[in-house]
């Protein structure tokens, strides 16, 4: 069971052992949460978790009893990021490798709705939850030899904005973010070298980019 004071808040990270996953378990460590920073690479995220004070717990989100192990070692959770996922292949439709999308989606959508399902309960009772879920602008345009990923990324999404309106009148706040390429991501630097004129601009609306952190 992670302990943390009788106070503190805490918040748990998917994906955390690289790029936007670590860089937000940083911030929110400086912003004063106890960080559970969960992912596959125990080497990585035991490292962040003993630069920033805080705990590291190996799973991975589509496995179900991975997931609920983790659910039994956390007595509180304020606060979910559902970063967990990826992208594989570049193919056209008419050559879509089946493996690839059927890993995508377990990663991106079945992933998040097993972590944010397996967590819910504790967000619910904290009083004041906040679920975080990094899609991407893939989440909302399409560019060739992505279908795999753009698809899963709207499901993604879908999956977000559908538990808002069920969660009205619980006291869980939710926050989309979705940004595009990043300097950790080859295969998005990669895809929108060609793909630019398919793609939307940068900096996108606010509303996509803008989180609300909790208070």
């Amino acid at each position: 069971m992670v302990e943390t004071g009788r106070n503190e808040r805490v918040a748990v990270i998917t994906g955390a052992s690289s790029g936007i996953g670590a860089a937000t378990a940083r911030t929110l460590a400086a912003q004063g949460f106890h960080i559970v920073a969960v992912a596959r690479r125990a080497d990585r995220i035991r490292d962040l978790a003993e630069e920033i004070g805080g705990t590291a717990i190996v799973a991975d989100v589509t496995d179900d009893a991975s997931v609920d192990a983790l659910a039994s070692k956390l007595s509180r959770v304020d606060v979910l990021v559902n970063n967990a996922g990826g992208a594989r292949g570049l193919e056209p439709v008419a050559d879509a490798d089946l493996d690839h999308w059927r890993w995508m989606w377990e990663t991106n959508v079945i992933g998040t709705l097993r972590v944010t399902r397996a967590l819910l309960p504790k967000l619910i009772e904290s009083g004041d939850g906040l679920i975080v879920t990094v899609t991407s602008v893939a989440a909302l345009e399409v560019y060739d030899g992505g279908a795999g990923y753009t698809a899963a990324k709207h499901g993604q999404g879908a999956l977000h904005r559908t538990l808002r309106g069920e969660l009205l009148g619980k006291p869980v706040r939710l926050t989309e973010i979705a940004p595009g390429p990043s300097k950790r991501n080859s295969r998005w630097c990669a895809s929108t070298a060609t793909n630019s004129a398919r793609m939307p601009s940068t900096p996108a609306s606010p509303r996509w980019w803008r989180p609300t952190w909790p208070r």
